[in-house]
C-alpha cells in the first residue's frame, strides 16, 4: 500500500511511502484488540481504594441490649456492618489490576488497530518536521493545514522531540508519541493517525519481530 507524503503545509510532495501489508493490511483480530486495550486501561488504575472493615473501626464493643427476649438478632458490637457507622463488609482493598499479555498478542492488537485505520483511510504520512521553539500556535497551524482541526489526532514521530511534544501538550484533541511507544488504545482513540516519515521504519522494526 503506497501513500503520498505531505509537508507541514498540507501539500503533496514528490515522495511516497510503502505501508507494508504485514502491519497495515492484516485481517484485524478484535479479541486481541479487546485484551490489549483492557490491559492498558487496567495498568493505568492506581488500585489504592480502601474502606475500613469492622476490625479497623473505633467503636464500642459494649453489649447493646440483652441477648434474648427482644425479638431481634443478637448484637454485641457497634462495629458490626449492620449498624450505621459500622465497618464495611468485604470492602475494597488496595490491589494491582495489571495482568500479563503475551508479546505476540500485543503485536497482533497493534497491527490490527493500524490496519483498521488504513482501511478507513485515516492514516497520513508527514515529512519529518521540527519547531524552532515550543509554541502551541505552530502545532495548531499544522493541524489546520492538514484539515484535521476538528478531529482527534495522534502524531507518531520517529524520535523524541521536545519542541513538538511541548507544542501539542495543552491541546486536548491531539497527542504526540514516539514510534517506540505506540499502543492499541491511542491508535483506536484517535480519529486520524499522522505518521512522521521516519516513524514508519521504526514501527516496521518493532512490529515485524
Amino acid at each position: 500500500m503506497q501513500i503520498e507524503v505531505l509537508n507541514i503545509s498540507g501539500k503533496k510532495t514528490a515522495k511516497k511511502v510503502d505501508l507494508i501489508d504485514s502491519i497495515f493490511g492484516v485481517e484485524p483480530n478484535d479479541h486481541c484488540i479487546y485484551l490489549d486495550v483492557k490491559s492498558i486501561l487496567a495498568n493505568q488504575r492506581q488500585g489504592t481504594h480502601k474502606s475500613k472493615e469492622r476490625a479497623e473501626i473505633a467503636r464500642t464493643t459494649k453489649k447493646l441490649k440483652r441477648q434474648k427476649g427482644t425479638g431481634g438478632a443478637r448484637a454485641g458490637s457497634m462495629k458490626s456492618p449492620v449498624f450505621v457507622g459500622g465497618g464495611r463488609a468485604f470492602g475494597p482493598r488496595p490491589r494491582d489490576y495489571s495482568f500479563k499479555l503475551n508479546k505476540k498478542v500485543k503485536n497482533l492488537a497493534r497491527t490490527s488497530a493500524l490496519s483498521y485505520k488504513a482501511k478507513d483511510n485515516a492514516i497520513t504520512v508527514l515529512e519529518d518536521f521540527n519547531f524552532e521553539a515550543p509554541k502551541t500556535k505552530n502545532f495548531v497551524d499544522l493541524i489546520k493545514n492538514l484539515n484535521l482541526d476538528s478531529k482527534k489526532t495522534l502524531f507518531i514521530i520517529g524520535a523524541k522531540n521536545d519542541n513538538v511534544y511541548l507544542s501539542s501538550r495543552n491541546l486536548p484533541g491531539s497527542k504526540v508519541i514516539t514510534a517506540t511507544d505506540i499502543n492499541t488504545y491511542d491508535i483506536l482513540h484517535a480519529d486520524n493517525v499522522i505518521l512522521a516519515e521516519s516513524s514508519v521504519k521504526v514501527i516496521e522494526t518493532i512490529l515485524n519481530k
